[in-house]
């Protein structure tokens, strides 16, 4: 009883001393600011030691804490007590700056978060904390470390460019490194390193380009993966090492860079996401695999290193722990969150998925979605009646809807790469799968019915069942047309007849909602794969609302978020990844996607295409002509749409009767087929025919055509022949002799292909056609010509003759030999030794100018100015001017070389781009803003070199890429006022006009700028006055 009558005046005492320090606290801070009687510019300068302890030590005697900081009498002194701090650390008193520094962080952690105080003054807090990182005292660099890293918390958008100037001129990335670098057990304390690293981690998280300091350091990395590997690490600083690596990660460049000491990182990576593991270093370690995964090639070099125990943990993580309740916490839904979002490394192809299924991913997946039926779902058979009714109660729950739209995403993932066989052979017990399409088969129904599609997430169970529902595997697309089928009944034809109202009268509406467009599409696409709803499609007009919504899509930009950014749904710091070169499958582009899948399969099953000029079903006429030219649009259009557009865009034409995949360099080097100036090879069939190609063009296309190295050729397939060449008018060709067994007509359609890209053919030519592109190993076109949906997630074939640059197009055998045609024959690989050197003859050279500095051997012959060996045929193909040159009939058409005034640097670029329709473009943006001013203007100048030729020569599609370079990375680069000058006055050395234009209107950004620093001084007076008058164009378009 005592003690309880004891508590009031004891807690009575504590509030009056508490309250005594608060008041000898702002006494203190009084007596060190100067102009006490101005609240307005008034500072905290004092240099008295004895004051400047005083403060620290009542600041930390007193308790910060965010108790202390509500008494009435402290809360409007705390900017007073944060500046009189700063002073002090500015001041660097070593007696008491490890007591300050205390003391800063204990405030600066005391503060809620967002905090005004903190904001206001947050660049001058940055400072002296961001430069005490490197102080010899370890309690003052640690304190600093955190002080830093809470503060940086409450950078904005409108101040983030300013702080990281503070960060940059102050040297903290270069700080944290060193300190992370030479840390020592043996000499500092564990929380040194783990508040470096998190520091670290921090910063580089915010500041992309910051980055490439920490993955170019190889000791960085070298002691992170120690200490991740280590066994004995503390947990919490196991979860700074692996946030650290993830940020390190976001960025391309760095992930790469991680992964070639890939083996090690990964072992250590896959051990913290074990189940051992506490879910914090669990959690962390999937966020990791998810940045290295980020990138398709990555994610199968990590396959290549640790494939069955990666895809082991992440199931394991995705299992969800049973309680009394068989309730799951919340903890536990972050945990399964994280796994299931790695888990949509599905999404690519590969033997990573029959680990998958070995691992019990169906059985997973149900278990997740039906979270109170396991009691049901254990009984000996289940009828599809009752499997209906567990979907319906199970879908009803309010079980997490983020994990759920994750469930379909995967599943979704992994049927659509199953074989046709794959679910029959793997299992007897068929339970899972089919309770998993009955529950999206149920959930598709409520999606539209109950129109609830108002977000992303909606549509994720109408994705999974159109990937159910074509699905290469035959049990699951059969089960699922099925089941649908059930489930729509009876108002199955009444959705299809307002989806079709709805879908038709999106394009002249000024408001939509994307998202439900997509769902609405998708739903469509389903119904034209059930074969009683296909016909009533039709007779909707179904092909003419597609066709529209098609170019309605891509010609408005209608873009909607991809199942690539499931990857960003719900972890914000992945939004921050950077230097990715990886192009989305489906992109944003999946309406249009959809739209062109359905019309495909509609076109294949319409009554009939008469003379190729109209289609005809249920009594709507369409013209074939029309739908070639959209299509085509789509296929050769690089730029805009995604891959897997591209690919239904040709898998719509295929339906149409043009097979292949058009691009604007397959319609240049078509050109030259027929074309005999250029030709170098003859395919003599055998009746006698011949057909005059071009070698390099077949050894690049097509190397099956090519007589192989090694040939065993049967005697029942060919009669006994000579080997031959021809002179065609005092060239050489060669000739390849070919088996009876060859058609014309097939062979000269194939070679459309090989030269344009794509070949037109009716039914009766497609049949011969499926056997000679088989035979020949032209996969892509074989699938195509057997009307087969594009395989999911497939890079869409490009038309790239760069092979030809290297080994195999350099020297011309002078033997004839023939090839047959039947199976062992053919070859299906390009390879340098692997053929007779029969690929064309390099018959001309493009040399560049001298350039003393660049070491220079070639390969081919003694000449010692930098140059290549490339092909006439490729060069005319792609270059009028050349063309002309070359059928002149002047001494220059005669030469073997071509002199240009480029750089080497600039004349591969444009020899790549005939090759390939593509200018590379330069460094990434990590490295990209790490580069000096000369630096970077180095990598610009060939694009500007190749602006002037391509000028001379009338290549407009060279001069836009290139234009198109200069201006991104002018935009883009911290350097811009400098790079923007010095490219303006190489531009106008070279007379390019357009160039000087843009560079003066990047320059005149900063014209006050420039002439304040002097940098005009020395540039011309034409320039200068260009970027005046920029500037005041400028000038008056911000007033209006």
């Amino acid at each position: 009883m005592g003690s309880c009558k004891r508590g009031p005046d004891t807690n009575r005492s504590i509030a009056v001393q508490t309250r005594s320090l608060h008041q000898r606290l702002l006494q203190s801070l009084k007596l060190g600011i100067t102009r006490p009687h101005e609240r307005q510019g008034r500072k905290w300068q004092c240099t008295d030691f004895q004051i400047q302890k005083q403060v620290v030590h009542l600041a930390l005697l007193g308790s910060v804490s965010r108790a202390m900081l509500q008494d009435p009498l402290l809360k409007g002194s705390i900017p007073d007590l944060l500046e009189a701090l700063l002073w002090i650390l500015k001041c660097k008193n070593e007696v008491i700056l490890s007591k300050a520094a205390d003391a800063m962080e204990k405030l600066v952690s005391a503060l809620p978060s967002p905090s005004s105080i903190l904001e206001a003054q947050l660049l001058d807090l940055v400072s002296p904390l961001s430069s005490l990182l490197s102080y010899h005292q370890t309690e003052v660099a640690t304190s600093c470390a955190k002080a830093l890293k809470l503060a940086l918390s409450h950078t904005t958008i409108t101040n983030e460019k300013e702080v990281w100037d503070v960060l940059e001129s102050t040297d903290c990335v270069r700080h944290a490194v060193n300190n992370i670098r030479s840390f020592s057990r043996a000499t500092k304390p564990i929380e040194y390193f783990q508040q470096m690293v998190a520091l670290l981690s921090k910063v580089i998280l915010r500041w992309p380009s910051s980055r490439y300091s920490a993955w170019r350091d190889a000791l960085l990395l070298q002691t992170l993966y120690d200490a991740l590997a280590n066994s004995d690490s503390d947990p919490f600083v196991k979860v700074e090492v692996l946030r650290l690596l993830s940020t390190i990660a976001l960025c391309g460049s760095g992930a790469t860079k991680l992964l070639e000491n890939g083996e090690a990182l990964l072992e250590a990576m896959v051990q913290c996401m074990d189940s051992s593991q506490p879910r914090s270093i669990r959690m962390e370690g999937f966020k990791l695999a998810q940045c290295l995964a980020i990138s398709e090639q990555r994610f199968f070099k990590m396959m290549s290193f640790c494939c069955e125990s990666f895809i082991q943990a992440i199931v394991s993580g995705m299992r969800r722990q049973k309680t009394k309740s068989k309730k799951v916490d919340n903890e536990q839904i972050s945990l399964v969150l994280e796994a299931c979002s790695l888990a949509l490394i599905t999404r690519w192809g590969g033997k990573h998925h029959k680990i998958f299924w070995k691992h019990g991913i169906d059985e997973v997946l149900m278990d997740l979605l039906l979270e109170n039926s396991d009691k049901q779902l254990h009984e000996n058979s289940v009828s599809l009646r009752e499997q209906i009714s567990i979907a319906r109660a199970s879908l009803d729950s309010n079980y997490s809807s983020v994990i759920r739209d994750h469930i379909w995403h995967i599943l979704g993932c992994l049927v659509i790469h199953c074989g046709e066989d794959f679910y029959t052979k793997r299992h007897q017990n068929t339970l899972s799968i089919d309770m998993l399409i009955t529950c999206a088969c149920v959930a598709f129904v409520n999606t539209i019915v109950k129109q609830i599609c108002y977000s992303l997430q909606r549509e994720s169970a109408i994705r999974v069942v159109l990937l159910m529902i074509y699905s290469p595997c035959t049990y699951i697309a059969s089960n699922t047309r099925s089941v649908l089928s059930e489930v729509l009944k009876p108002k199955g034809g009444d959705i299809l007849k307002q989806l079709m109202s709805r879908l038709e009268a999106i394009p002249s509406e000024k408001n939509f909602d994307r998202v439900q467009i997509m769902v609405y599409m998708m739903a469509l696409t389903c119904y034209i794969g059930l074969p009683e709803f296909r016909m009533r499609v039709l007779e909707y007009s179904g092909v003419k609302i597609l066709l529209t919504l098609v170019r309605w899509c891509l010609s408005n930009g209608v873009n909607v978020e991809s199942l690539g950014s499931m990857w960003f749904s719900h972890n914000s710091f992945l939004d921050r990844a950077c230097c990715l070169s990886s192009e989305d499958w489906e992109g944003e582009d999946i309406i249009a996607l959809c739209s062109l899948w359905g019309l495909a399969e509609l076109i294949k099953h319409s009554a009939r295409i008469d003379n190729k000029l109209e289609i005809s079903s249920c009594r709507m006429t369409y013209r074939v002509p029309e739908l070639l030219n959209n299509l085509w649009e789509i296929c050769i259009n690089t730029s805009a749409p995604s891959p897997g557009v591209r690919w239904f865009a040709t898998y719509a034409l295929g339906s149409l009767g043009l097979y292949g995949f058009p691009s604007k360099l397959g319609n240049r080097i078509g050109d030259a087929l027929g074309d005999k100036d250029h030709a170098d090879t003859r395919l003599v069939l055998a009746n006698g025919e011949c057909l005059s190609v071009h070698g390099v063009i077949l050894a690049v296309r097509c190397p099956s055509l090519l007589p192989h190295k090694e040939l065993h050729l049967g005697e029942e397939t060919f009669d006994s022949l000579l080997p031959s060449s021809t002179n065609m008018g005092g060239k050489v060709q060669k000739e390849i002799r070919l088996s009876a067994h060859v058609d014309h007509q097939a062979l000269s359609k194939l070679l459309d292909f090989i030269y344009f890209g794509y070949l037109q053919a009716e039914e009766e030519l497609v049949k011969k056609l499926r056997t000679l592109s088989k035979r020949c190993n032209l996969l892509p076109l074989s699938q195509m010509l057997c009307g087969k949906i594009p395989k999911w997630n497939t890079s869409f074939p490009s038309y790239d003759l760069s092979l030809a640059l290297g080994p195999v197009g350099h020297y011309f055998s002078k033997s004839s030999t023939r090839i047959t045609y039947f199976e062992g024959i053919i070859s299906s690989e390009i390879d340098s030794g692997a053929f007779v050197n029969f690929t064309g003859t390099k018959d001309v050279i493009v040399q560049a100018k001298e350039n003393d500095s660049l070491g220079w051997t070639c390969d081919v012959c003694s000449g010692l100015v930098p140059h290549m060996h490339v092909h006439k045929v490729i060069l005319a193909s792609s270059c009028d001017y050349l063309r002309g040159l070359f059928n002149s009939g002047m001494t220059e058409s005669r030469s073997k070389t071509i002199k240009l005034d480029i750089s080497w640097e600039a004349m591969v670029k444009l020899v790549a781009w005939f090759y390939s329709d593509e200018v590379s473009n330069p460094t990434s943006r990590c490295i990209w803003e790490n580069m000096s001013v000369e630096e970077k203007l180095h990598e610009l100048q060939p694009y500007v070199e190749l602006c002037w030729l391509a000028e001379f020569w009338c290549l407009e599609n060279v001069q836009e890429a290139c234009s198109s370079v200069i201006v991104s990375h002018l935009d883009s680069s911290h350097s811009s006022r400098q790079l923007s000058v010095k490219i303006m006055q190489m531009a106008a050395s070279l007379s390019v006009e357009n160039l000087v234009g843009v560079a003066a209107t990047c320059a005149a950004h900063f014209f006050r700028e420039l002439c304040d620093s002097g940098e005009l001084e020395d540039v011309d007076e034409v320039l200068v006055a260009r970027i005046r008058t920029a500037s005041v164009e400028l000038s008056r378009e911000r007033m209006l």
